[in-house]
């Protein structure tokens, strides 16, 4: 049932959200409010309103999607921006400081901004982003019809988890026991499936739950000592927030760990492989539901929309220097093969 609600989800969308934009924006003059609250900057310089001047890809992604649309921030659409840079106690303040700023619709990415956001207003639309599961998170009602403020798009479906596990165990054939990295144990529906997957495969899966990039040395301390044989990183925001991309690479080097990451920014720094989304393209579609709920469009009629691709990017260079021959089903397969 559920696949097929996915399917039916899906098919809704794309009906519903590639019909001609009904833009009116330029027409009547009027300036529209986006209020955004995201996970972090990633280290981009901001304005005045917190908003990144330049941002990162993914940003560039979203601001290009609304552009699509006939919005031009600065012109007839202006931004505020709050972060809560992965500290979730900070979501439920801050979500409601941008709802008293009365916005016409948020932007909302991740679970837990999500439901400080559904706590903080039950009128303003809410268009989230990066969530798995938000039926099974109690975000909306369902995919195809989420029913009340929220709707959007999902970044992954909690399946690809155990895909990402079963790569590494390709390309790493010998490996038996399995580092899970984690910002902490809070319970994770993705996690079933990990652990089918780990059990279908024969492996150990061990957590190492990190509250921030300086507890790095000690977790790959201790994976060292348990004789860990590789490393899957848990997607979080925490690890993109400065240098910590480089410095968990870098340390998976040094402890010779085969490691999949959450997405290409881990590969391009040295990492082994990524299996992800193609996060600028679901960015870019953020403009679609910009535009449809700014024309009138309710919210919870607009089905949420889960993503039917996914890329596979390996370091070749990366598997040399562990000694790894990548097989070649998964080069034929890989989306990208940095040398």
């Amino acid at each position: 049932m559920k696949h097929r609600e996915i399917a039916l989800s899906i098919l809704l969308a794309f009906a519903i959200l590639t019909e001609q934009p009904a833009t009116n924006a330029q027409q009547t003059g009027k300036v529209y409010r986006i209020g955004y609250l995201g996970i972090t900057t990633s280290g981009f310089e901001t304005d005045p309103r917190h908003c990144p001047i330049e941002g990162s890809p993914n940003w560039q992604a979203f601001i290009g999607g609304v552009r699509d649309r006939g919005y031009i921030p600065g012109q007839n659409l202006a931004f505020d921006c709050r972060w809560t840079e992965d500290q979730d106690d900070r979501a439920a303040p801050l979500a409601a400081e941008l709802v008293s700023l009365k916005p016409d619709l948020l932007v909302v990415n991740g679970t837990y901004l999500v439901r400080a956001a559904k706590r903080a207003t039950s009128t303003i639309p809410i268009i989230m982003y990066g969530v798995i599961d938000p039926v099974g998170r109690g975000l909306v009602s369902s995919l195809a019809h989420p029913g009340g403020n929220v709707t959007g798009l999902s970044d992954s479906l909690a399946e690809m988890e155990g895909k990402r596990l079963q790569f590494l165990k390709e390309i790493a054939p010998n490996v038996s026991r399995v580092a899970v990295f984690n910002r902490s144990n809070r319970s994770e529906i993705w996690r079933r499936y990990l652990d089918a997957s780990a059990q279908a495969l024969g492996l150990t899966l061990q957590d190492y739950y990190v509250k921030g990039p300086e507890e790095f040395v000690n977790a790959f301390a201790a994976m060292t000592r348990a004789g860990e044989e590789a490393l899957y990183v848990v997607p979080t925001g925490l690890w993109e927030m400065g240098d910590s991309p480089q410095r968990m690479v870098e340390f998976a080097a040094q402890s010779r760990l085969p490691a999949t990451y959450q997405n290409r920014r881990f590969v391009e720094a040295g990492g082994l492989m990524s299996y992800c989304v193609d996060e600028p393209a679901i960015r870019r579609r953020i403009g679609i539901y910009v535009d449809k709920i700014l024309n009138g469009a309710n919210p919870g009629d607009l089905p949420v929309e889960q993503p039917n691709s996914f890329k596979l990017i390996i370091n070749l260079k990366t598997a040399t220097a562990l000694g790894l021959t990548i097989p070649h089903t998964l080069l034929i397969l890989a989306d990208e093969v940095i040398q």
